[in-house]
């Protein structure tokens, strides 16, 4: 499975922006990576903004170049605002379903729980992190998999955050898709719309 496993903190970094999560070297160093980080920043280009905004999406969802672009298509052909149906289509990928449940505690631990079958789909084994669900699909653990250490630590260290879209059965260890997110809803500091102005180039 292709995906990015390069320094996470050089991209946080460079967004300035905590895309994998808490990272210290955000709050020490808040400025971007390179010899030429703390020097004066010149003036971004229009198509540079955009580049960036995409680059952000992609990072922050574990979703490499080709999927992006698929997944931009599939909203494009879909009737709505482009924008806020990307964002739509990334939420409702498995991984990050699981990563939302608080399964798991980042989206690239929720990737390597499906790859190795402990995530269910209705109750049956899915193992492809990018399985797009609809809304009525029940996520779960899987029977075998309920007492892993991994799983039951990021359950226990969950927050009480609750996503609208989301509905957690604490004792059954699953959740369901209620519906796709509205855009207020999705806590992602992310200009879709910049993402749409450069594709539509």
């Amino acid at each position: 499975m292709a995906r990015y496993t390069g320094p996470k903190a050089k991209i946080a970094r460079r967004f300035n922006d905590p895309i994998f999560g808490f990272s210290k070297a955000l709050q020490k160093k808040a400025y971007p990576p390179g010899q030429h980080g703390r020097g004066r920043r010149k003036k971004q280009s229009e198509y540079a903004i955009q580049l960036m905004e995409k680059q952000k999406a992609k990072y922050t969802y574990g979703v490499l170049e080709r999927q992006f672009a698929n997944t931009f298509d599939r909203a494009q052909r879909k009737s709505g605002i482009t924008g806020e149906i990307l964002l739509q289509l990334l939420e409702a990928r498995l991984d990050n379903t699981v990563y939302r449940m608080g399964i798991a505690p980042t989206r690239r631990g929720a990737r390597q729980l499906v790859s190795h079958k402990h995530i269910t789909v209705n109750g049956e084994i899915v193992n492809i992190p990018s399985y797009n669900l609809q809304p009525g699909d029940v996520v779960g653990v899987r029977e075998k998999s309920k007492s892993l250490e991994a799983i039951t630590d990021s359950l226990a260290a969950h927050s009480a955050q609750k996503y609208p879209w989301i509905e957690w059965n604490k004792a059954e260890m699953n959740g369901k898709l209620i519906s796709l997110p509205m855009r207020d809803d999705i806590p992602e500091n992310i200009k879709e719309q910049l993402i749409v102005e450069l594709y539509s180039k």
